[in-house]
This record gives C-alpha cells, sequence and structure tokens, in this order.
C-alpha cells in the first residue's frame, strides 16, 4: 500500500538543491541527477509506440524530431550533408523525396519513413541501428550534440525557466516527464524514466550525461551542483540522496 500524507503520494517525491549564481537562480532535480538511470537503447528499450517494440530498435524515434527553432533546423540542415552512404541508411531516399525535414501542422520536423525517424538506421543496416548523426560523430571523434537536433541529445534531460515580475530568471534542471511531450506522451506504452529497469547505470546521471547538462546549463552552475552534491557525500559519508521514484514504485510487469 502507498502511504499518503496530505493527498501527496510519497512514490513521486524529489529532493532539490537550489541556490544563487551570477544574478539568476538555479534548481536542480537532486533525486534525478544522483540515480543511476541509463539509455537501455538495443538492451531492452521497449519504444514509445502504444505497444512494446522492443524488437525493431526504434527508441524514442518513434515520431521523429522536432526542432526548437529555426536555428536548431539551420544547424541540422548544415551537417546533415557530412553523413557519409556507409553512415545513413535512407541518405539516397531522402534525397529522392525532397530532403529530411517536413513541416506537419505549422512545425518542421525530421521526415518519418517506416514508423521512424528517417535519420534512424534499422536493424537490416551493416552498421546496425541507431541514429545515423549518433554513430557518425563518434565515429568521428566529435560530440553528437553538434550533430543532433535539440530535443535528441536533450532526452530525457530537460531545462526549464521562468522570469517572475521582477525579471529574476529562475532554472530548473530535471528529467523529462512524459507531460513533456503533450497530449501524445499519453499514448506511450512505456517511458524509461518511469521504469526500474532504465536505472542500470554504473554512474549517476550528473556524471554519465555531463555533456548535455553542461550544454544546457553552462560549466558555472554544472560545477557548483557537482561540489554540493559531492560535498553531501563526503560529509555524511555516504550517498544519502532520495531514491527514484521508479525504484520505489513496485517492479513493471514484462509488458
Amino acid at each position: 500500500m502507498k502511504r499518503r500524507r496530505s493527498g501527496i503520494d510519497d512514490d513521486d517525491v524529489h529532493e532539490w538543491i537550489s541556490f544563487d549564481l551570477d544574478g539568476e537562480t538555479w534548481t536542480f532535480d537532486v533525486t534525478w541527477l544522483t540515480s543511476n538511470w541509463s539509455c537501455i537503447y538495443g538492451n531492452g528499450c521497449l519504444g514509445i509506440t502504444e505497444q512494446p517494440d522492443p524488437e525493431r530498435n526504434l527508441g524514442c524515434c518513434t515520431h521523429g524530431a522536432h526542432f526548437s527553432d529555426k536555428e536548431d533546423r539551420k544547424r541540422v540542415a548544415d551537417v546533415y550533408p557530412r553523413l557519409r552512404d556507409d553512415e545513413w541508411q535512407f541518405k539516397g531516399l531522402a534525397a529522392d523525396l525532397g530532403g529530411p525535414f517536413v513541416k506537419v501542422d505549422g512545425e518542421w520536423t525530421t521526415r518519418v519513413h517506416d514508423g521512424a525517424c528517417i535519420f534512424q538506421n534499422r536493424n537490416d543496416w551493416p552498421g546496425g541501428p541507431g541514429c545515423a548523426f549518433h554513430g557518425a560523430a563518434l565515429s568521428r571523434g566529435e560530440s553528437f550534440i553538434d550533430w543532433k537536433p535539440e530535443v535528441c541529445w536533450q532526452v530525457p534531460v530537460r531545462l526549464d525557466w521562468h522570469t517572475d515580475d521582477n525579471e529574476h530568471t529562475t532554472n530548473i534542471l530535471r528529467e523529462w516527464k512524459r507531460r513533456d511531450w503533450g497530449e501524445g506522451g499519453d499514448d506511450f506504452h512505456w517511458w524509461c524514466t518511469e521504469d526500474r529497469r532504465a536505472f542500470v547505470g554504473d554512474r549517476p546521471v550528473y556524471l554519465s550525461s555531463r555533456d548535455e547538462i553542461v550544454a544546457l546549463v553552462g560549466e558555472g552552475p554544472y560545477r557548483r551542483i557537482v561540489e554540493l552534491i559531492e560535498g553531501r557525500i563526503v560529509e555524511r559519508g555516504t550517498e544519502v540522496f532520495l531514491p527514484h521514484p521508479s525504484l520505489r514504485r513496485p517492479e513493471a510487469s514484462e509488458a
């Protein structure tokens, strides 16, 4: 039975650390950052379709990538021609179709082909399944952050911010939840940050996703949150952070 106090479900409680730096407030979801979540693409990821579909290895690329803005789209437009024929399964097809980007309901996205992003190589590709951008960047010794659409390298880390009536900005770094996909998130059979099977990493998120976090918040706030996390570990002699809710819920069925 779940314990409840004042209508709050204990299984959804997160721990946060907040501080001011350079005239802004920074708030970090420490429960998420100290968890051992890890991307399990190709290793049990069920995908984000309405039914579990681990065999196709499509991950969270089913609906293509929605560009955050014109600058994001232009950056990817400049980089995708660098993909070689042996790196991108659908390079020729994309050209035949008029390019890898399409405008849907007024928003630019990567084209969807055969149930997933056209940049997603499939199981029958000699180089194996996975994002063509990701593989190409790694093979060149470059950062995938410079290659992929922003949403693709950020998920499941998310930065929100708001400015109050006094023009003071508060930045909030947290995990990406179903709700962040809008109404479409309700149709996902599975979302990785909600399932304990994805919490199998050998390092906490604040270390394993360092590059993504720094790209979002900058070096200064990142160094400060690491100091606060690791200082607490040293002070208390153990990792005494609140376990992630996905590890406190009953284990999910293998649906």
